[in-house]
């Protein structure tokens, strides 16, 4: 595998949503016991609505509207990045889920992202568009297999036995 890049330049935001981040949330995280907790108030938390094991709504909460507003916005930015991390998984949400979906899932990512950064003091380190490829190389071939016999065409798939990855 590619190491991972490292990066004080994050991609889906400028300095005036890390601002608002900042000035949303604050630099103490000791009242968010994690990074799922901060993103619940946000409002950009997946919603968890369960009755009789079957799942009923997916709905986000309200949560602080301008840090929600400031995150999707950070997001659509995100989504159109080139090879990132971000861009990567919004495309890859947005096939099967939907576009609004997508952007909140990549909203939620953002504050995650956010959080751990402020906790730890680290720089961000981007993890590449092809980091979901490189995860499950079968599940890419077999996908990319299904979808070529969908459009018609014969695949016979044969190992290499050197791959030559950039």
């Amino acid at each position: 595998m590619k190491p991972s890049r490292c990066s004080t330049r994050f991609p889906a935001w400028g300095a005036r949503t890390a601002q608002l981040i900042v000035s949303e949330i604050g630099t103490d995280m000791e009242r968010f016991p994690s990074a799922h907790h901060l993103a619940a108030s946000a409002g950009v938390a997946p919603g968890n609505h369960e009755s009789a094991g079957k799942r009923l709504t997916g709905r986000t909460r309200k949560g602080n509207q301008a840090l929600r507003k400031g995150l999707v916005q950070a997001a659509h930015a995100a989504a159109h990045t080139k090879e990132t991390f971000l861009s990567a998984q919004y495309h890859r949400l947005a096939m099967r889920r939907g576009k609004k979906r997508a952007i909140i899932a990549v909203a939620h990512s953002i504050l995650v992202i956010a959080y751990h950064l402020i906790v730890r003091q680290e720089e961000y380190r981007e993890l590449g568009g092809e980091y979901f490829d490189r995860r499950d190389p079968a599940a890419t071939a077999k996908r990319l297999t299904h979808r070529r016999e969908q459009l018609g065409y014969r695949v016979t798939l044969q190992e290499q036995t050197s791959v030559a990855m950039d």
